[in-house]
């Protein structure tokens, strides 16, 4: 593992939750944290209101893929943060487990989605804010 943490973000399809916590974690942290995401069932494309509600605060993720979550990527994270698949992450001791219970934006609007990408922006500020020990006034 590098010296710089690394987080992997899983859902279900990796095409709503995931990629809207991976967009803001590389928005908010650059290049000092590693973050990717998956998915234990990869949709085909990124859910359009998820697009569209990251369009919103300037970030793109028009360019990220749903991915399979593979064990390499879970043995090789930090931190393993899982959005609504339940046990079907791969287990691996000394890795970083945490559960966000967040709403799935499947099959809903972009005014359905804004509460669940707010709530996951909370959350990675604070991921960021542990992750590399920052005060309030040092995170982008």
């Amino acid at each position: 593992m590098s010296a710089k943490p690394s987080v992997l973000f899983v859902c279900v399809h990796n095409a709503g939750r995931s990629q809207m916590a991976q967009g803001f974690l590389a928005h908010l942290a650059g290049d000092a944290i590693e973050v990717r995401s998956a998915g234990t069932a990869p949709a085909e494309t990124i859910n359009p209101a998820a697009v569209a509600a990251m369009a919103e605060h300037g970030i793109d993720i028009t360019a990220q893929t749903p991915k399979v979550i593979t064990p390499d990527t879970v043995q090789t994270s930090t931190v393993v943060i899982t959005m609504g698949c339940g046990d079907t992450c791969p287990y691996f001791p000394g890795v970083d487990y945490r559960d966000w219970t967040l709403d799935d934006p499947a099959g809903k609007g972009v005014e359905a989605v804004r509460p669940i990408r707010d709530e996951i922006r909370t959350r990675v500020e604070q991921l960021v804010k542990e992750l590399l020990d920052l005060g309030p006034e040092q995170t982008r």
